[in-house]
């Protein structure tokens, strides 16, 4: 295979030290559909409905290149978005701390539990099932519970033991459930465009998290398109345009009520004739046990596959932490119906249940791209897991 004839940049490798960032284009007039036009007619049904996203492709001589992550997000400087979906935190601290104070009411309901469970408390059998219970309330699922009770149990049975050590070997059983599941999301340089499916359901933060990752990749050099796929919301695809103005990233949009299928293939065919590096199409919320809507996004994708048969090449889950439990069963059924490759999580400073995020690990496997811990483009970070157990075992 020929050597690569350069380096894209994705979701989380190094911001600089490469190419300078390319400057953003113009919208050419006919991005944008309006209403009067009519739609394009697509006839989806004669391909074959998929069991998943197909992944990868063979690229062609001279073109290969390796995917390569993108920068850490906290090294890009953040850029103001003032809108009134988008309010701007007033304090800025390192990624950490703000991590540590986004998972703050996870920490604090852990702490407090730990603490009273082992003051002045040997070692028994009732202690450690009073620290499952504490383990499954807080989140982390069964098999991380009783993972945990099981390191902490082994040689100390019978013997005190503090909060604190107790604390650190939360923090180490977290890591090594994380470990494995902290992928970047890549951008290969042999497809153009990279398609990036963004699913969810209602209220997760789709639209925020598609403009977030736009103004990352844009910064990196990359050519970008968005695809306001969400046409049952006037305000998601105003939302999407305005960071479209804010980005210089041209986005495909439609009247409120046009068909999403036939916006993702206009969508696709555009980025192509562009020469996009990226298309990040938004979606609809839908909730995961209504099968109409798992069906229209399942369209989505076989209409993505009549222009390329490898589309979309990512199909991102964004999860809000503040479901608890009812992540995981998000997680179970987007997995089969859109063949969900990798996961980012939002909101997770407004929840006493961070601990759903290992709970989905321990699970799953899938990979986790990103958290968000606040409205800031810099609020949405790589997945860093041992800052991330710090972060829930502290006081």
């Amino acid at each position: 295979m020929n050597e690569p004839r350069e380096r894209k940049r994705g979701f989380l490798g190094r911001l600089f030290g490469g190419r300078e960032a390319a400057p953003a284009e113009a919208e050419r007039p006919h991005l944008e559909v309006v209403a009067e036009q009519p739609a394009p007619t697509v006839e989806p049904e004669d391909q074959p409905r998929p069991t998943e996203v197909q992944r990868g492709g063979e690229a062609s001589a001279g073109e290969a290149a390796p995917p390569v992550a993108m920068p850490p997000l906290n090294e890009v400087p953040p850029v103001p978005v003032a809108t009134a979906a988008e309010p701007e935190p007033t304090a800025k601290g390192s990624w950490f701390q703000r991590l540590r104070t986004g998972l703050a009411k996870t920490s604090s309901r852990l702490s407090e539990g730990i603490t009273a469970i082992f003051t002045k408390r040997k070692l028994d059998a009732a202690t450690l099932e009073d620290l499952e219970d504490l383990l499954i309330q807080a989140d982390l699922g069964v098999e991380t519970a009783t993972a945990i009770t099981d390191a902490i149990g082994k040689g100390r049975f019978e013997k005190g033991i503090s909060a604190d050590e107790v604390k650190e070997i939360l923090a180490t059983e977290v890591e090594r459930v994380l470990v494995p599941v902290a992928r970047p999301l890549l951008i290969d340089a042999t497809r153009r465009p990279h398609v990036v499916l963004v699913v969810g359901v209602n209220g997760t933060g789709k639209t925020t998290t598609i403009g977030k990752l736009a103004e990352r990749y844009r910064r990196e050099g990359l050519k970008v398109v968005l695809a306001a796929g969400d046409t049952f919301r006037a305000a998601a695809i105003d939302q999407l345009k305005i960071w479209g103005d804010r980005t210089g990233v041209p986005v495909i949009a439609r009247a409120v009520g046009a068909d999403a299928s036939g916006l993702a293939f206009d969508a696709l065919k555009e980025a192509k004739e562009q020469g996009a590096d990226v298309l990040l199409i938004d979606t609809a919320g839908r909730l995961q046990n209504k099968q109409a809507l798992m069906g229209e996004l399942e369209k989505v994708i076989r209409v993505l596959r009549k222009i390329d048969p490898s589309a979309p090449h990512d199909c991102v889950l964004v999860l809000d932490a503040t479901t608890g439990q009812n992540a995981l069963s998000q997680v179970e059924v987007f997995r089969d119906k859109a063949g969900v490759t990798g996961l980012i999580m939002t909101k997770l400073d407004g929840t006493a249940r961070g601990g759903i995020l290992v709970a989905i690990a321990a699970k799953h496997g899938l990979p986790v791209h990103a958290i968000g811990v606040g409205e800031g483009v810099d609020d949405l970070q790589s997945f860093s897991p041992k800052d991330f157990a710090r972060a829930i075992a502290s006081s």
